[in-house]
């Protein structure tokens, strides 16, 4: 038995269905559009439809599937059966037609498909109350010229039907009463398949599930059926197969287009084809995708001054004179720094780190301090930029004036359903439902507590891995200090206690990362609910900032620890430093600073964020959806209906931009809050960005269900975070420069403390290191047995710091050049943040948020509204005047042909 629906004089049709002699009409007793030809005899028309089962229309050919509701009947069936029964019924009521497919005919013998299609009465009612613009005259803007050299991009450009697929047009909301002002050409065309099922989905979330003569308001929307397992999925569907074009002359095959020339790989150079994007998925998902690429496209020229940096690092190596006396056997060969560790460190020779230091000249010179300026001013152009173009797309998509209209009609039906008290709005003056400023405070209170719990919880981990640090440490230099690790090929010689203590501590600190962004997942979306926001604007936004907190504790902290603590509170041989009173000593930083192992750990955390994210994203829903769909792969294409096809396919979920958006924005912070440390950054996040475009784009494409269409006029709260991280990356430059980096006490030395005349890097790394008594050091710590090459001509040692020699009057006490270093270093970030402040604030207040020409079209759109209106309003009066003088029998008989002329116009 198959059922069809529709609100059509109230009726319901009941067909018994035979594949043997089905002759399907739609509810006007007319033959579907496949019929319009010659007659075909039952048994052909049952092959017919058998064969275009891959469809997106009802069985008559015409109307089209807007949505599908999928369930299975299980032993709680007559309950569900009712929900169902009278949410259906609802859905009738509404004006929506429905139309079931037997669970004899799916796949799994057991799923039922309920198929939606909303009338165009529907459709009109319903953007008329959702102001939905759409088209009442061509665009008359001519467009701009051809920039020269246009033809040099030719081979990046897409066809333009693909990037330009409806043309310009001047658009108002709309409005069911003035339907013959609008450009309607074909009712059932009129509103794109985006639009539709946006419409459709707003009725299902608010339609009832309960008979009229039960008022139980808690039983409403498809959501609460969805969870309850009423039904088990709903969505609207793909137009066509990926791969192939639809058989339906009258189907566009938008996915399949999407396909062809944005979701492969091999057209990663090629531009994105946004409108097309904005239409089929929708503005909030055009708006993702727009930012996405012009955020790649803007670390291209950061990606370049990183590479001509770390070039500069490469071909400065001769120069380094740092690092050669650190090698020079007859100088850092013959200095003897003091213990790293207790008990289980001994004595070391500096040019035991002689590898490191050339490696961390690389990242540390004096062209990093340039490159951090440009980035900060990068970041301001980045913005900026992208507000201009955010402003452009806001025009060209109707987002003008978008959230002002639509924010009371945002309303999430959860806040309608569990706000039972209601007040009067002070614009409307209409009743609606609110929530108790007393329940609002204890609910955000009680939030409040959990993200705190949970910060704390991250430092814990945090702390946990310092710990580890501080203890694997002596570990590793016991197990060292006869260099077994010399035997190993190629790699062996790069192996000391500082890089497996930084390698294998980063290692852990990633899988602590992952294992608590799994809970913290969940727990951000209870507290979210919990506070019951009122729109999903709102909702969307208390979500985005805590789940943001928390990722930017959970990814950074150990970056921070590294950057600003470590090395910062040692002490000095005789009187260190514990961790908390234990008997773990903090760490030293190695003679040519931490900037190193910042380093370290930002490649680890950053690259290895990238390469599980694409795992995540790329390989997971691939192996479901084969999992999933193994048993359609053996029906024949005609068979495997295209609802089937999309149900097999992943859920797109609410949340599914949402960590799209938050993975950019982490890697946004990796290449801004600690660029300073390892200029290819950039280079690294424009690599995975290029292949994030096509790896997100061949997701949505194929592996996921069709989303439903929103939208959105910006990238909505994350816009404030990048501007956040924006500040704050300057700040934190400013003190890697100062603070991790080697680079100010080189300076310092080099024009205050350098020996003659001639400013010269020469006995830097004597200058640097201060002198201790090994006699003290052995009668207060208990130290492994010092090595072979120690010989009793030998009574000092060396550490890293500016105090006074033993002897002193002031021995172990800062010099005066520790404080002319803290002082320049000081000097350095006030200096920079205020050059950078300046001119990003320059930039800003230079750059204007939205283009001359984007202002200029906006004002001539609402000129225009405002007067094709007047005219036809005019118009409309007096053909109502003129109407009204007729009195004669022959204008009474024309009278009714004037709903035709209207039906024509509209």
């Amino acid at each position: 038995m198959k059922r069809i629906t529709g609100k059509t004089k109230d009726a319901t049709l009941i067909e018994m269905t035979n594949p043997a002699d089905a002759h399907v009409e739609d509810n006007n007793g007319l033959l579907s559009s496949s019929d319009r030809g010659t007659p075909l005899p039952g048994h052909q028309e049952t092959d017919k439809l058998e064969q275009s089962k891959d469809s997106v229309y009802f069985q008559d050919g015409v109307r089209r599937i807007d949505f599908v509701l999928s369930y299975i009947d299980d032993k709680e069936g007559d309950k569900k059966a009712e929900r169902r029964r009278a949410f259906e019924a609802n859905l009738e009521k509404a004006g929506l037609m429905l139309e079931t497919e037997d669970k004899l005919e799916s796949d799994d013998r057991k799923t039922y498909y309920l198929k939606i299609h909303a009338p165009w009465e529907v459709l009109a009612t319903y953007a008329d109350v959702l102001k939905i613009k759409v088209p009442f005259k061509p665009s008359d803007i001519p467009k701009g010229r051809d920039a020269p050299l246009q033809w040099l991009t030719r081979p990046f450009r897409l066809p333009p039907e693909i990037m330009k697929p409806d043309p310009d047009y001047f658009t108002a909301p709309f409005d069911k009463s003035k339907a013959d002002f609008f450009l309607i050409k074909d009712k059932e065309t009129f509103f794109p398949p985006s639009t539709r099922n946006r419409i459709v989905y707003y009725i299902l979330t608010r339609c009832p599930y309960y008979k009229e003569d039960r008022k139980e308001k808690d039983k409403t929307g498809i959501k609460r059926l969805l969870s309850n397992g009423t039904y088990t999925s709903a969505y609207p569907l793909h137009d066509c197969r990926y791969w192939n074009k639809a058989k339906e002359k009258q189907s566009e095959s938008e996915r399949y287009h999407l396909y062809k020339h944005w979701a492969r790989f091999l057209c990663f150079y090629k531009e994105q084809p946004l409108n097309l994007i904005r239409k089929y998925y929708g503005e909030k998902i055009g708006i993702y995708f727009a930012w996405l690429g012009f955020y790649t496209e803007m670390l291209f020229f950061a990606a370049v001054m990183g590479v001509i940096c770390f070039v500069y690092g490469l071909l400065s190596y001769d120069d380094n004179i740092t690092s050669k006396e650190i090698c020079n056997p007859n100088i850092g060969g013959k200095i003897v720094m003091c213990p790293l560790c207790d008990k289980k460190c001994t004595y070391w020779k500096l040019n035991s780190t002689c590898l490191s230091s050339w490696q961390a000249h690389l990242f540390d010179n004096e062209g990093t301090v340039f490159f951090a300026i440009f980035m900060g001013i990068w970041v301001t152009l980045f913005l900026e930029f992208w507000k201009r173009r955010q402003a452009r797309l806001e025009y060209e998509w109707d987002l003008v004036d978008f959230e002002e209209e639509q924010q009371q009609l945002q309303i999430r039906p959860e806040f309608e359903l569990k706000c039972t008290t209601k007040r009067r709005n002070r614009i409307t003056q209409e009743m609606e439902p609110y929530l108790p400023f007393t329940s609002k405070c204890a609910r955000f209170c009680v939030s409040g507590a959990v993200v705190l719990f949970w910060t704390c919880l991250i430092v814990a981990c945090v702390m946990g891995v310092i710990a580890y640090r501080l203890a694997v440490y002596a570990a590793f230099a016991s197990l060292m200090k006869d260099s077994p690790t010399n035997k190993i090929q190629l790699v062996g010689s790069l192996i000391n206690p500082q890089l497996a203590t930084s390698v294998t501590a980063s290692c852990i600190n990633f899988v602590i990362i992952l294992i608590l962004n799994f809970l913290y997942e969940y727990v951000a979306i209870w507290i979210t609910d919990m506070e019951i926001p009122k729109t999903h604007l709102e909702y969307e936004n208390k979500l985005t900032t805590k789940m943001f907190m928390f990722q930017f504790v959970n990814y950074y902290s150990s970056c921070f620890y590294v950057a600003f603590f470590k090395g910062k509170f040692v002490g000095y041989p005789g009187n260190y430093t514990y961790m908390f009173g234990s008997q773990l000593r903090n760490e030293e930083c190695a003679p040519g600073g931490c900037l190193i192992e910042l380093t370290t750990q930002l490649v680890i955390v950053m690259a290895g964020k990238q390469l599980v994210g694409n795992i995540q994203e790329a390989l997971l829903p691939l192996l479901k959806n084969w999992w999933i769909s193994r048993k359609g792969r053996s029906h024949p294409e005609g068979r495997y209906s295209r609802w089937e096809q999309d149900h097999d396919l992943q859920n797109f979920s609410q949340f599914g931009l949402f960590y799209e958006y938050l993975e950019m924005v982490i890697q946004f912070g990796f290449i801004t809050l600690f660029v300073a440390s390892f200029p290819l950054a950039p280079l690294l996040a424009l690599f995975n960005n290029i292949l994030e475009v096509r790896v997100d784009a061949w997701k949505f494409t194929t592996q996921f269900r069709r989303p439903v269409a929103a939208k959105a006029r910006n990238i909505g709260a994350w816009k404030d975070i990048l501007n956040v991280v924006a500040i704050l990356s300057v700040v934190t430059n400013a003190f890697i420069m100062a603070f991790t980096s080697d680079m100010i006490p080189r300076l310092v030395y080099l024009y205050a403390y350098h020996p003659g005349e001639k400013a010269t890097m020469e006995g830097y790394i004597n200058n640097s290191l201060s002198v201790y008594e090994i006699n003290e050091l052995q009668n207060s710590t208990d130290i492994e047995e010092p090595p072979a090459w120690i010989s009793s001509k030998i009574t000092t040692c060396r550490y890293r710091d500016y105090r006074y020699p033993p002897g002193h009057e002031r021995q172990y006490t800062h010099t005066m050049q520790f404080w002319h270093i803290l002082a320049a270093k000081m000097a350095f970030i006030i200096i920079m943040e205020h050059v950078v402040f300046v001119v990003k604030f320059f930039v800003a207040w230079l750059i204007p948020d939205v283009p001359s020409e984007v202002k200029a079209r906006i004002k001539r759109e609402r000129y225009l509204v405002q007067e094709y209106l007047h005219t036809y309003e005019v118009e409309k009066l007096k053909l109502q005047l003129s109407q009204s003088f007729c009195v004669t029998s022959e204008t009474t008989s024309l009278l009714p042909s004037s709903p035709d002329k209207h039906e024509v116009l509209s």
